[in-house]
């Protein structure tokens, strides 16, 4: 009877045993998989620094179409998209063989003129000495002719001659005055000629690059007809398109981040230059130019670019990363955590960055932030929640 007694006391402790080691199983158990996993994060301070984003194109800020200011056929191109060119040298060149002939026209021409123009002066001289000998023979015909030393008709044909004197004088004159106009006429048909045929080598107007190439060797070119483009490198900047909200933020002389597409790894930084003065009337955006410090290795005109322009920053505040915010009636706030709960708590918000935003009220120092680590839809309000690492 005594054996019986122990036999079902020692089986009743083992399944005593078994009961709590099976309820804490269960209860680990029901802890791991009731709890939502969630990722902790401690809040501290750091600096923030608030952007503004814009897309836009990487422009020159100075561009040139080169064309010729005379119509003629293209002889040579002397440079290609890509080529890097200084002020004044030679971008291509005309056929310059008719333009060369009406030069040789022009300086003979002028050389004709220039040497009757010797002898139209030999002439003048000539008359004027004539002139000289009629006067002095005229003064004294006249002397005689008071002294009835000599005829009456004597004296007028003195005075006949003084009179053919006169006019050969004044004809003299005019032949001489033609002729100066003659070579002053010459010399700027000769000049006109000469810049024209200066006009079929074309030059670079400033330093830069060349951006697209239009024609080749053997077409023609005509005023206002596009040869080559240039692009000044002195002032690169990109062209982006900013929300109109935006515009109190923005002004000039303010850092940016530069990110191209052809590029997104690499940030390139820059400065605003300019503002634009006319939204979109359907984008509602406007244009900001921010100029680039430096360049990708290749680069194009026209290529598609990010600017994230530096409105704001703040060096030691409260930073809490933007995932872990939640919202709630548009009210931010943040889950804590009380008792392995988490609890929605409402918080204030200063500025905000690209991956964290200041908090100015609502959290302390090392205080503990969560959001779920599989996704942040998942509600989490006064549910356990476990910390994974």
């Amino acid at each position: 009877m005594k054996t019986s007694w122990d036999s079902i006391r020692l089986w009743t402790w083992r399944t005593f045993q078994l009961s709590v080691v099976v309820a804490i199983v269960s209860g680990v158990a029901f802890w791991n998989f009731a709890a939502i996993s969630v990722i902790e994060h401690k809040i501290s301070f750091g600096e923030i620094v608030s952007e503004v984003m814009g897309t836009g194109t990487l422009e020159a800020r100075v561009k040139s179409t080169i064309s010729p200011k005379i119509a003629g056929r293209i002889h040579e191109i002397l440079v290609d998209q890509g080529s890097t060119v200084v002020s004044g040298q030679p971008l291509f060149t005309l056929d310059d063989a008719e333009l060369k002939q009406q030069v040789e026209i022009a300086q003979a021409t002028t050389a004709m003129w220039k040497a009757s123009l010797a002898r139209l002066q030999a002439d003048q001289d000539q008359a004027k000495a004539v002139l000289d000998g009629a006067q002095k023979e005229f003064k004294r015909i006249q002397q005689l002719l008071r002294s009835n030393s000599i005829s009456e008709d004597e004296a007028e044909k003195s005075a006949e001659r003084l009179h053919i004197a006169e006019a050969g004088l004044a004809r003299a004159n005019a032949a001489l005055l033609e002729g100066q106009r003659q070579i002053t006429t010459s010399d700027k048909t000769l000049a006109f000629n000469e810049a024209r045929l200066a006009d079929t080598r074309v030059s670079a107007p400033f330093d830069g690059l060349i951006i697209k190439r239009y024609r080749e060797p053997g077409d023609i070119g005509v005023p206002g007809s596009p040869i080559l483009m240039l692009a000044s490198t002195n002032e690169i900047w990109v062209s982006a398109w900013v929300d109109e909200t935006e515009m109190s933020r923005i002004h000039p002389d303010q850092r940016s981040r530069i990110l191209f597409r052809s590029e997104p790894q690499e940030c390139y930084q820059g400065t605003v230059s300019r503002l634009g003065r006319e939204a979109d009337r359907e984008t509602r955006e406007f244009v900001v130019d921010v100029r680039v410090d430096s360049l990708p290795k290749n680069w194009a005109v026209g290529q598609r670019a990010e600017v994230y322009i530096e409105v704001e920053r703040k060096s030691n505040v409260l930073l809490v990363p933007t995932k872990f915010i939640f919202y709630r009636d548009k009210q931010p706030g943040v889950f804590c955590k009380d008792n392995d709960r988490a609890i929605w708590r409402p918080i204030t918000l200063g500025i905000r960055g690209l991956e964290a935003t200041e908090v100015s009220e609502g959290l302390q120092l090392s205080e503990s932030v969560y959001m779920p680590a599989n996704g942040k839809n998942i509600l989490l309000e006064n549910h356990r929640v476990r910390v994974v690492p």
